[in-house]
């Protein structure tokens, strides 16, 4: 179950990267690259896009967290970090008086 949902993960990443590359920016170039000819076909596709992004963001939050869940299960249950501290502090050699 974890390798499907890892293939899945990474299929996922992939997409989201293409997706968020294929947008046009807003404004963030000074306007190079926008013209008024194309405003309304750029309006759409950028809606379009933008809605994909979301939805391929979401699916990989949720894959992603239901990775971390599942690969809780199989780790052993571990001790905090200062009850590591406090057993150490407890092993450390005693001056003599």
């Amino acid at each position: 179950m974890e390798n499907i949902l890892l293939v899945i993960n990474i299929i996922l990443a992939a997409i989201l990267v293409i997706l968020v590359l294929l947008q046009k920016s807003e404004g963030g170039a000074l306007g190079i690259g926008v013209s008024q000819d194309n405003f309304m076909f750029a309006r759409s596709a950028g809606n379009f896009m933008t809605k994909a992004t979301a939805i391929v963001a979401t699916l990989f939050i949720i894959c992603s967290l239901s990775l971390t869940i599942l690969s809780r299960g199989d780790a052993p249950e571990s001790n905090s970090v200062l009850d590591k501290i406090e057993e150490k502090a407890d092993d450390t050699p005693q001056l003599p008086e």
